[in-house]
């Protein structure tokens, strides 16, 4: 099968399309044929050697699937050939999706909303069930409550705006003023535009002075020091971001702020509770753009460039053309 290989840490250029040995299901495990897979930041982090201890060398990377079961291993009783299926690949524990065939533990597959293309549904298989750790389980985000939503046209952020109107909140995003209207349809409430005001003189501007209850950090850097401005009384901070600096959280120790750090675990659970949003009209994950499984060093070139301009994620048609 062909896979797109990782012989060495660096840029976008290190990857090298092969051809390497087809996996064969195990006891417990199902066999993908992958038809879609998609970028994340954690993607180019790993290519470029933040994990190194963690990704042994060659590396198949990738971190969300949708595709069809082509065959199944000893016990696994809940698929079968055929069945169109989507999961997040268990993170440093094995190859992930670049490739046109993977295998997986059955629990943390998922039957794939049939209303989902695959390059949707691998476009949310691992932002969806980050958005649900970091607001539901983490935050336990409260109807009636607000959030502030940084980087509400990412991939994590625009489904964290779905999710949380689902959830019944108000919602804050901070965008770039072009995304704007991008924002909006993804449901938020209060838009504001960081590159020209202060996002908490405009949160404390619109809640009177109050603050949000929940801000969810998908963007690093100083957010986490910053947020005590920001939170209401026993608010609380989620962050999805790996943050190396040291931070002063003194002012959250006034707010009684409580912090909690995500990095997703995978079980069909998440995926389950994200088909039941689907299947309701209250979640879609939006596609910005289609690369090629050859195209992969493109399409992470692209997502790490600062001004990308992608709305949503960045979708690999594996199977079939772009």
């Amino acid at each position: 099968m062909k896979a797109m290989l990782l012989k060495s840490f660096g840029g976008p250029e290190v990857f090298e399309l092969c051809d390497v040995p087809k996996p064969v299901p195990q006891a417990g495990q199902v066999l993908v044929r992958v038809h879609a897979t998609s970028i994340n930041p954690l993607d180019y982090q790993v290519r470029r050697g933040d994990y190194p201890d963690m990704v042994p060398l060659p590396a198949i990377t990738g971190h969300d699937v949708s595709g069809v079961v082509e065959a199944v291993g000893p016990g696994v009783t809940a698929f079968v050939p055929g069945d169109e299926v989507w999961y997040t690949p268990q993170i440093f524990d094995g190859p992930g999706s670049y490739a046109e065939y993977h295998v997986a533990a059955a629990s943390i597959v998922g039957l794939k909303p049939p209303s989902l293309s695959h390059l949707e549904a691998a476009s949310l298989t691992l932002v969806g069930g980050t958005a649900w750790e970091a607001l539901s389980v983490r935050a336990g985000l409260k109807a009636g409550e607000s959030i502030l939503v940084h980087g509400g046209a990412g991939g994590v952020g625009h489904v964290a705006i779905q999710l949380a109107k689902a959830l019944r909140a108000k919602v804050f995003t901070t965008v770039r003023e072009t995304h704007f209207e991008f924002a909006h349809s993804m449901g938020a409430d209060v838009v504001i535009d960081y590159e020209k005001e202060d996002y908490a003189d405009a949160i404390m501007r619109e809640t009177g002075g109050r603050g949000v209850d929940v801000v969810l950090d998908t963007i690093g850097g100083n957010t986490l020091s910053r947020s005590a401005d920001v939170l209401a009384q026993l608010g609380r901070v989620v962050s999805i971001v790996d943050i190396a600096q040291p931070q002063n959280l003194i002012q959250a120790w006034g707010k009684n702020a409580s912090y909690h750090f995500v990095f997703t675990r995978q079980n069909r659970g998440k995926l389950d509770e994200l088909s039941a949003l689907i299947a309701r009209g209250q979640m879609r994950p939006h596609v910005g753009a289609v690369y090629s499984l050859a195209d992969i060093p493109l399409a992470h070139a692209r997502l790490e460039s600062p001004n990308h301009g992608i709305q949503g994620k960045i979708a690999i048609a594996v199977k079939g053309k772009p």
